[in-house]
């Protein structure tokens, strides 16, 4: 059968790895074995991506036989939700998580023509993490399991919500993010075995870095928009905990990336630099932990098996430790060799450094303290947005500020203390002038959104004063870095702005009823009963009418799948420059009313661009040969 020769040539592709960690970190370092790993890493990925592009074409041509494609795909789906499908559970998603890592590694090693010997250890961590998580998937994950001879028809059918083209494309971009660390990471690893401190390493890893944190920044984009229209959540972030393990990698790669750039002016901030790699990828993997144990309960969480969640808990715990322990015992190598200044551009860094660490455990602990509660004391606990928010915004509001003064700090130069320029003096004259109005014209006295409204403007300020001066006064600037910071500077006014305004209402009305909800009157106009060819729906019209006489109509329903039996909300939204209007309906009462949910959310598509903007900038500095 096809599908046996899929899962021989996994097989073939685990050994193939496992004979490159072999040779690259147990022989001694020579261009005969340089040249024998990359043939043999190249030759492993083949194989992988062989098999994979068979799983594939099996869940294109509805092979049946294949429990998983049974379980999670169906005759009648679209070609593109067929491919789907396979990251759509457990087993398919861990097999597309390890071909992108290996992807990764596959382009390193066509790429990378120096530094043979730091590239030769870089592979074999690469290629041992790889033989850990092959034998994950084929010990544990099976998908290659069958289900002869007797197989379903037509198959189970995909989860209905998972039935959406950003759902199927944010996993593959977030699995990108998390696993295109493994560069850095590797490459630090290859640094520390080889103990000589004069090699190079960051600024080969600087550009790979980058690229890994913007897969990861899309990723996590685009689930926050799918949870919005899809699942009914009505916001853009709601705290949940594979929401947050995915926050914290973001968060760690981003101080690394910064950490990064000190490290290749200097040999500063390499010990920041070295734990943050380590750390970043490690996370990345405490998520997939978390998503493929079982032990939280999650709209994500992709299985329930402890036999899974024990092998990944052992694994990760081994590279944890080993890392950890090289890093120790290298300790002195990368010491550095002076002193940060103080109001240096080093120094901002390491502080801003300090609260991500700070923001990172505050997550840690939100995750893991109600899982260690329930183990202790058998009862179950929640930590929501408000322990969030407490720590969040003032550590945020902090790092903007010294990231403002860091605009005109110099490297290894402490700022001079007449740095009230008149770029910095107009920044926070303008930004306190806008927080003022802000407060004045929406009669709000809430300290904690003003502040974060000034922090955010004295970011879009500053950067706009310094392209300014880049375009007329031929000042340089990295434009790009420029824009990712803006947009940072936006995203937190968007937040801010999302946060004061934005509100909802629970409607009990009746067919031929009004509401008057803020400036909205709102008609009942009618609800249907739909058949469709996979499930039932449920739909409600509802007219709308503003204070300006516009006047539109939104239909959000209820749908019951045939297959599955589940019942989904699909939302209704109209959406304007500044704000999204948006509604769901819920069950019928006794009295014959109908539950609905009405909600104005500003600036919230901001948000989403505001992230996409960085993620944008990102690239074009990637492609740039300036300096990141």
């Amino acid at each position: 059968m096809i599908v046996e020769v899929s899962h021989f040539l996994s097989l073939l592709a685990t050994g193939l790895f496992s004979l490159v960690g072999f040779f690259a970190l147990l022989t001694k370092p020579s261009a005969y074995i340089s040249n024998l790993i990359t043939r043999t890493y190249s030759h492993g990925f083949l194989f992988l991506i062989a098999s994979f592009s068979i799983y594939v074409w099996l869940a294109i041509t509805d092979n049946f036989s294949v429990q998983y494609i049974a379980s999670h795909s169906n005759s009648e789906l679209p070609t593109f939700y067929k491919i789907s499908s396979i990251w759509s559970a457990h087993e398919g998603s861990m097999f597309l998580w390890i071909v992108f890592l290996s992807l990764w590694g596959f382009i390193f090693n066509i790429t990378i023509k120096n530094e043979q010997i730091l590239k030769s250890n870089a592979m074999g961590v690469i290629s041992l993490i790889l033989v850990g998580f092959l034998l994950f998937l084929l010990i544990t994950s099976n998908p290659f399991q069958t289900i002869l001879p007797i197989a379903p028809l037509n198959g189970a059918d995909i989860n209905p919500v998972l039935q959406d083209p950003a759902l199927a494309i944010h996993p593959p971009t977030l699995y990108l993010g998390y696993v295109g660390f493994v560069i850095p990471f590797a490459c630090a690893l290859s640094f520390l075995i080889n103990g000589d401190p004069d090699i190079k390493w960051e600024s080969l890893i600087q550009k790979w870095s980058v690229a890994a944190w913007i897969f990861l920044t899309v990723g996590i984009t685009l689930g926050s928009w799918w949870a919005y229209y899809e699942l009914g959540w009505g916001g853009y972030w709601f705290w949940d905990p594979v929401e947050n393990v995915a926050l914290m990698p973001w968060l760690a790669a981003t101080a690394f990336i910064h950490s990064l750039s000190v490290s290749i002016k200097s040999s500063n901030l390499r010990i920041w630099t070295i734990l943050l790699s380590i750390s970043v990828f490690s996370l990345s993997l405490f998520g997939a932990f978390i998503v493929r144990s079982g032990i939280i309960d999650s709209v994500h969480s992709f299985a329930n098996d402890p036999e899974r969640g024990l092998y990944l808990l052992v694994f990760i715990g081994i590279i944890i430790v080993s890392s950890m322990s090289l890093f120790v015992a290298r300790l002195s190598i990368i010491k550095p060799s002076k002193t940060i200044k103080r109001f240096s551009k080093e120094s901002f860094i390491s502080i801003n450094n300090i609260f991500f660490g700070a923001l990172i455990f505050s997550v840690m602990l939100g995750v893991t303290y109600p899982l260690i509660y329930e183990f202790l004391f058998d009862q179950k606990i929640s930590v929501g947005a408000p322990f969030y928010n407490a720590i969040f915004i003032p550590m945020i509001v902090l790092a903007c500020i010294f990231m403002f003064f860091s605009i005109d700090s110099k490297w290894s130069r402490s700022l001079n203390f007449h740095f009230f320029t008149a770029p910095i003096s107009l920044s926070i004259l303008f930004s306190i002038i806008t927080t003022w109005l802000i407060s004045y014209f929406f009669d709000t006295s809430n300290l904690a959104i003003l502040i974060s409204l000034f922090a955010g403007f004295i970011i879009i300020y500053r950067y706009v004063i310094e392209i300014m001066n880049s375009f007329f006064l031929k000042k340089y600037l990295n434009p790009f870095s420029a824009i990712a910071h803006f947009a940072l500077g936006l995203l937190i006014i968007s937040i801010s702005f999302n946060s004061l305004l934005s509100s909802e209402r629970a409607l009990n009305i009746k067919i031929n009823e009004f509401e008057q909800y803020k400036d909205l009157k709102i008609y009942f106009k009618d609800i249907k009963v739909l058949k469709k060819p996979n499930h039932d729906s449920i739909e409600a019209t509802f007219i709308l009418e503003d204070q300006k006489g516009r006047i539109f109509d939104l239909n959000p329903e209820k749908r019951r799948y045939f297959t599955r039996g589940q019942i989904t909300t699909e939302t209704a939204i109209y959406i304007m420059p500044l704000k999204d209007i948006y509604m769901t309906i819920g069950d019928q009462l006794d009295d014959g009313s109908w539950i609905a949910n009405i909600q104005i959310n500003y600036l919230i598509r901001w948000i989403w661009f505001s992230a996409g903007l960085m993620a944008i900038a990102g690239m074009v500095l990637i492609f740039s040969k300036k300096n990141i």
